[in-house]
């Protein structure tokens, strides 16, 4: 049995604060290839889908689409906000290697 990605309430909380429920929006972490580690991530406000798993916390939703679903095994999904910016962020136990960017990585 594969782990679902897990999403802290830190990250919820800053989707119920830019008001993405109530806009009939949901967080939408996708896997798409390219980036300069081979594989990047997508992650952006979006509309779920019929076949998307989807992660629910604090009235907020995270989605996952099928084919993304297999790279994001046991990943945590969290917000920062440091100095230089503040963003989600996957802690992804699958990637044996990742950038700087912090949204590319390779398996």
């Amino acid at each position: 049995m594969n782990m679902p990605p897990q999403v802290t309430d830190r990250a919820f909380e800053r989707l119920a604060e830019i008001g993405a429920g109530e806009k009939g929006h949901a967080l939408r972490i996708a896997v798409e290839g390219g980036g300069c580690s081979g594989f990047q991530y997508d992650i952006r406000l979006d509309e779920p889908a019929e076949d998307d798993l989807v992660l629910e916390g604090n009235g907020e939703r995270v989605v996952v689409d099928s084919v993304s679903l297999p790279f994001l095994t046991g990943a945590r999904i969290d917000f920062s906000e440091e100095l230089i910016g503040a963003r989600f962020i996957i802690d992804n136990p699958n990637a044996s290697s990742s950038c700087g960017c912090g949204t590319s990585f390779s398996i």
